[in-house]
């Protein structure tokens, strides 16, 4: 290599390297490119860059659209990309994890593939003294298993549907998933956590978890999945491991070409801006992803995502009624007529408390299906705004709603990554709402009798070593309080979009805020353990634990959905 970070060019390969760099030049471009922008980019003579182009596209290897003249990578790079997956070693790109995580962990590492609609075990490691041992060869069923979900989970929707269409859910213990609907939503919470639990539903007494290992073309390449008793690996242990499992994956399948994108807690940091604020945990109760606090007749609920379960906690009692529900649900709307809206894996539906059974209102998206609603909230004007993103949050396909009706559902806005928190200010006449992954807290001005928004702006940027926008709420003097999930915070912020002051907490990832109580004055803080390392959880045990202070400001009235319009 050069200085300058440029590899070294052989002798007699100067016009190949020019035919290479140029083809970094239209690889690396964020849109298809011009001739003109490509020859002053490259620094060529223009004869010798008309040259090294026209070859190129003799070979395929870049490609000239007919109608607007640019230039892309061409055709046949699909085609040598297609080689290298044939002829990609899985195990012995898998073997080096298996052998670090059996050993670190002490339990059986397993590596699987797809085989028709069951799932090989190919290769195998298993921990030191007792523990559960898998034959190499064996056979298993997708439905019950954890491998299993992992790689059903990682199906485009053609081949999910088309793979779970043929499966028999064979009941093997008193936890077996036996139902299509509920494996569905396996599959849901599966996505949305990055790896796949089995407890005891294949094999009794025995726990397992598991990360898809992404392919090409819709199918996983595989799964890494770690197999245990149920006594030892647990649900306290479990989800760790699966967190694990999942940077083993990309670890495996880096050496193949995919490289995913993922976040860490950040290490706690002393800043002026942090104010003594004395926080309590008023509820420690190890949520994987608490969310959606909400205040409604002295009783604060809020959501366990991935439970899933509606929690109602009473603070003056100290009591938290719980109700397990069937699938996903990400937010939690009290109507004008006491009735309970939350928004779900099938769009906005009602709940009722008591039963945990729930009756379909209307789903934004219903043709959606690697989409899911996420963040909710009502408006001053009784209209239900909620916010879509992809399950795994990999592209910006995203949306922002505004729902009066069944019959008045509109898309307000677009290209979302991560849709999180929505507030308006005391006049209604600004929304704001949060795209976490660009760590952006966006403003519109927003006419709310129409929910017209003009005049998109950032308010805030959460830099990117210190955290991820989360949940929000407004308090009545305009100013902006958000949870920073990774940031170990709260941050609050004036109406100008300045910061203002931060409330430090003794977890990394809080949620959401809500205010609650008599008069407004307690500012309650949800928080998530989901995919925290164990060195981590051991700092912050109260990780997933409900928590309340007293900031110095009051909170807005609740706004309440107009069912009825």
């Amino acid at each position: 290599m050069t200085e300058r970070g440029e590899p070294e060019i052989p002798a007699g390969t100067a016009a190949l390297a020019k035919g290479l760099s140029l083809l970094d030049l239209i690889g690396d471009a964020e849109k298809p490119m011009r001739f003109a922008d490509m020859l002053r980019a490259s620094g060529l003579p223009k004869p010798t860059f008309s040259r090294i182009l026209r070859t190129l596209v003799a070979y395929r290897l870049v490609r000239q659209d007919a109608n607007t003249g640019t230039y892309t990578l061409g055709h046949r790079f699909i085609e040598l990309s297609h080689r290298v997956w044939e002829s990609f070693d899985l195990a012995s790109a898998a073997m080096p994890e298996l052998d670090r995580l059996s050993a670190e962990l002490g339990e059986t590492v397993a590596l699987c593939r797809l085989d028709g609609e069951q799932a090989l075990y190919m290769e195998e490691r298993s921990g030191d003294g007792l523990g559960v041992r898998v034959d190499q060869g064996r056979r298993v069923p997708l439905h019950c298993t954890a491998a299993g979900k992992a790689m059903i989970s990682a199906l485009e929707p053609s081949f999910l549907r088309a793979i779970t269409g043929k499966l028999t859910l064979e009941k093997y213990t008193d936890t077996t998933i036996t139902d299509l609907a509920q494996l569905m939503t396996e599959v849901t919470l599966t996505r949305a956590r990055g790896y796949a639990i089995s407890y005891e539903e294949h094999l009794n007494g025995v726990n397992s978890v598991a990360a898809a290992l992404p392919g090409r073309d819709g199918t996983p390449l595989g799964a890494i999945v770690v197999l245990g008793p149920s006594l030892r690996l647990d649900k306290e242990r479990i989800h760790p491991v699966g967190r694990e499992l999942m940077a083993a994956a990309r670890r495996i399948t880096g050496s193949a070409g995919t490289v995913a994108i993922s976040s860490g807690p950040r290490p706690r940091t002393q800043s002026a801006s942090r104010t003594q604020v004395d926080v309590a945990c008023v509820l420690p109760w190890g949520a994987q992803l608490g969310e959606a606090p909400v205040w409604v007749a002295d009783r604060l609920y809020w959501v366990d995502m991935l439970e899933p379960a509606i929690h109602r906690f009473d603070p003056s009692t100290g009591r938290n009624e719980s109700r397990a529900l069937g699938k996903l649900v990400s937010a939690v709307l009290p109507a004008d007529d006491d009735r309970l809206f939350v928004a779900s894996q099938d769009g906005i539906e009602e709940l009722d408390f008591t039963s945990g059974q729930f009756e379909a209102y209307v789903n934004p998206e219903p043709a959606m299906s690697e989409n899911r609603l996420n963040d909710a909230k009502v408006d001053p004007d009784g209209a239900i705004w909620v916010g879509s993103m992809r399950l795994d949050a990999s592209k910006p396909e995203g949306s922002l709603y505004r729902i009066t009706s069944a019959s008045d559902v509109r898309r307000m806005e677009t290209g979302i990554t991560v849709s999180n928190g929505i507030g308006w200010t005391p006049d209604g006449s600004t929304l704001y709402f949060v795209d976490t992954v660009p760590g952006l807290i966006l403003a519109y001005d927003v006419d709310s009798h129409s929910g017209a928004l003009q005049n998109r702006r950032v308010f805030a940027k959460v830099p990117d070593d210190s955290g991820r926008p989360d949940g929000l709420a407004v308090d009545a003097d305009g100013g902006v309080y958000c949870a920073i999930w990774d940031g170990w915070r709260v941050d609050r912020y004036l109406p100008n979009g300045k910061l203002d002051f931060s409330i430090p907490l003794p977890v990394p990832r809080p949620t959401s805020v809500a205010f609650g109580g008599a008069d407004l004055s307690t500012l309650y803080i949800t928080s998530a353990r989901i995919r925290l390392p164990a060195s981590t959880l051991a700092e912050a045990p109260l990780s997933g634990g409900l928590f309340a202070c007293k900031p110095g400001h009051k909170g807005l009235p609740l706004n309440l959905f107009n069912s009825k319009a």
